[in-house]
């Protein structure tokens, strides 16, 4: 009976801490039921003592049955608030859940919201110092390639425009020397060009034996100064066009040319040098003509020294190959003059037409250029609203392809 009596009474210790813990009214309400269920097992243990005080070794009818149900509603009941209680946690689980995954996506927005905000600093950042850094620099580029006479014009920082100011006072000092140049060489050559057309003259009629006979030793040295007076007048003349041509005084007498008619002059002005180097010369165009809008004298002239130049690189043996390709569709002739010889590299091409620019490639067995060829040709194509342009592969060979307008004979250009 003592240890019964403690265990009842750390039974009610136990509710009673529990009442005094518990807020919510429903939990109370369970315990308070729990409560009363030992209660009735109290009263039913009392009775069965008194019963068995009266009548010793007997139970009361139904005593079993009956504690048995209220120890069933009790165990009922403690499992209900059980239940209750894990319910609640879960519920405050789940709403902690919910909050963190509330706080992770606030978190994601804010991140989010910083990364724009970041990304639209980094684009005014751009947009007023880089941009007009990236302009500076393609400004400069442009200085690099010749052209001086562009000037840039920016808004930007104040130590920017500095800067952009001292770029574009440097463009113009060079275009000053460059035209001071440009009169230079022009001014040079024109006066160069008659008494070199003198000697050029005098010496025809030495070689003739106007004034009298030769010797083979005096007709091998006026040979020499015959050619090398033709290609010094070649190169006063090539220098003189190139000036009229940036001045913008070339005329050009545009009309339908027959190119495969001046493909085949060009061709045949190399044909005695590239047999002397047993080079062989072929064309390939189609059978009948082809009509461009072209200055036939100035496209001839851009045959004459593409043919030159890869005649010049060819090597003994070695192939130069002149394609004309029509594209009617397009309305354009595309021409490509190509040799087997050692190539360009791939870091010279971008200088290949730039003024007195020869790059590293050195033919054998030949005089060495003057630089103007190419450059000369570049400014004819683009005159003609063409396009010039180099392909190249060492020590397999180099093609430069121009195009040109297609017309019919006979039509106005």
């Amino acid at each position: 009976m003592q240890h019964f009596d403690e265990e009842v009474e750390e039974y009610h210790r136990g509710v009673e801490n529990l009442l005094r813990q518990e807020s919510s009214s429903e939990g109370r309400q369970i315990l308070e039921q729990a409560k009363r269920y030992q209660q009735d097992r109290l009263s039913l243990f009392h009775a069965e003592l008194e019963h068995g005080a009266t009548a010793p070794g007997s139970l009361s009818p139904d005593y079993e049955n009956h504690r048995n149900e209220v120890m069933d509603h009790m165990t009922a009941t403690l499992d209900r608030y059980v239940d209750f209680h894990e319910a609640a946690i879960s519920a405050g689980v789940s709403r902690s859940r919910e909050s963190s995954a509330q706080a992770e996506a606030i978190t994601e927005q804010l991140v989010l919201l910083a990364l724009v905000f970041g990304i639209g600093l980094a684009g005014i950042a751009s947009y007023t110092i880089l941009r007009p850094l990236r302009q500076l620099q393609g400004h400069i580029k442009q200085i690099g390639q010749g052209n001086f006479r562009a000037s840039l014009h920016i808004r930007a920082p104040s130590e920017l425009r500095d800067l952009v100011d001292t770029v574009n006072w440097m463009g113009g000092k060079l275009q000053e020397l460059d035209d001071m140049k440009g009169e230079f060489l022009a001014h040079v050559s024109h006066e160069l060009r008659t008494p070199m057309a003198s000697i050029q003259e005098g010496t025809h009629l030495l070689l003739d034996e106007i004034p009298g006979p030769l010797s083979q030793e005096q007709r091998t040295t006026l040979r020499i100064m015959a050619d090398s007076s033709r290609r010094l007048i070649t190169l006063i003349s090539t220098i003189l066009d190139l000036s009229k041509m940036e001045a913008g005084m070339m005329e050009y007498r545009i009309v339908p040319t027959d190119l495969k008619r001046i493909t085949d002059m060009s061709v045949n002005k190399i044909r005695l040098l590239a047999d002397a180097k047993h080079v062989q010369l072929v064309v390939e165009a189609p059978a009948q003509r082809v009509w461009v809008k072209a200055d036939a004298i100035r496209i001839e002239q851009v045959l004459d020294n593409l043919l030159s130049n890869a005649l010049k690189f060819s090597p003994e043996g070695g192939i130069v190959k002149t394609q004309m390709k029509p594209d009617h569709r397009a309305g354009v002739l595309e021409v490509a003059v190509s040799d087997v010889g050692p190539g360009i590299p791939a870091d010279e091409l971008p200088h290949i037409f730039e003024r007195f620019y020869q790059g590293s490639t050195k033919s054998r067995h030949s005089t060495p250029g003057s630089g103007l060829g190419l450059a000369l040709a570049k400014k004819v194509v683009e005159a003609h609203g063409g396009r010039i342009w180099i392909e190249s592969e060492v020590k397999k060979g180099t093609t430069v392809r121009f195009i040109l307008r297609l017309t019919k004979p006979g039509v106005a250009v």
